[in-house]
């Protein structure tokens, strides 16, 4: 079995980003992804828009040009295949990695259709399909979604849509302005201030008018076909209801992580263990990249400050590996 200096999990941008800096000096890599390329990207809602400006997405010295500042899913789509294109990176998609044993400095890697070994792994781990769960009766008919993609299927309906981040907000507003009946259950006093500042006006105006409906103080208890229990500070309350967007949030793969031996913080982040200077986790060889890089603060680590990490983590391989060749 040939035997890699890196192998890159995950294909997002980071996970690209990754692969190009081991490129630039010559390692040999390669970058496994579950889905498509960047998926978390593309399971974004359709019209979603990023917070962060173009220039401040770009990876790999390869410009991204967009039709206004900050660009939109479909034109980072588009620009992170250029990027696999101008770099001809060594991709394997649709290869879940399902398992990674380290023994002596060398990490075996088992994925759905194959095995690998290399002498690094870096871990550039998305948090896209682990949704916080409600944990409340009726949470799996067909009428509750965890994931938004765009607007039309709620014309004419009435939906709860619960949470109040930024895809809370994008959902309520995007559905309400396309005919559904929106109300909004939150737990917190109000909308997040980590909202999107052209963005929190919008919702909170259309609340203050009354267009679109919150319970503030309040979380769902019960969900049936055709109605959603709620519990707010007056009481409880039962909404008709045809659809539940759940926008609470999504989280790392904490068991995959912990089964490859990495420790966590006894914080309220479930914070991983790893070298703030190099990314390296108290399993040798073992990297991290990313958003995965805050554990339960999912908002600490975006595309824009996280493009560090590849460097980082590269010239600590870098360094290692020509230490060894002494």
């Amino acid at each position: 079995m040939e035997l890699f200096d890196v192998i890159i999990v995950g294909a997002g941008p980071i996970g690209l980003a990754c692969g190009i800096e081991a490129q630039k000096v010559g390692l040999k890599y390669t970058i496994l992804e579950k889905g498509c390329l960047t998926h978390s990207l593309y399971n974004y809602p359709l019209n979603m828009t990023f917070f962060s400006t173009s220039e401040r997405l770009e990876i790999g010295e390869v410009p991204f040009i967009s039709h206004q500042p900050k660009p939109n899913r479909f034109e980072a789509l588009e620009y992170y295949r250029r990027v696999c294109t101008s770099w001809k990176l060594d991709l394997k998609l649709y290869e879940k990695v399902t398992m990674i044993t380290s023994t002596d400095g060398v990490h075996d890697v088992t994925t759905v259709k194959s095995q690998y070994r290399s002498k690094a792994v870096i871990l550039a781990l998305g948090f896209y399909d682990l949704p916080y769960l409600l944990n409340v009766p009726g949470e799996n008919l067909p009428k509750v979604k965890h994931y938004y993609d765009e607007p039309h299927p709620y014309f004419g309906q009435k939906i709860v849509v619960i949470g109040a981040a930024n895809s809370a907000v994008d959902v309520a507003l995007e559905t309400w302005r396309k005919g559904a009946e929106v109300t909004m259950v939150i737990r917190e006093g109000g909308i997040r201030d980590s909202v999107k500042y052209w963005v929190k006006p919008d919702i909170e105006n259309r609340i203050q008018e009354g267009s679109i409906k919150a319970y503030f103080h309040s979380e769902v208890i019960k969900i049936t076909p055709d109605t959603v229990e709620i519990k707010t500070p007056d009481g409880n309350k039962t909404l008709e209801n045809n659809f539940v967007l759940a926008m609470t949030g999504y989280q790392p793969p904490f068991e995959f992580m912990e089964a490859c031996g990495i420790r966590f913080h006894n914080d309220e982040f479930h914070t991983p263990v790893y070298n703030e200077h190099t990314m390296e986790t108290n399993v040798a060889g073992i990297y991290l990249a990313g958003v995965v890089c805050g554990g339960l603060k999912t908002n600490k680590w975006f595309i824009e400050n996280s493009r560090v990490h590849a460097t980082m983590i590269i010239e600590d391989l870098n360094r290692k590996f020509q230490l060894r060749s002494k």
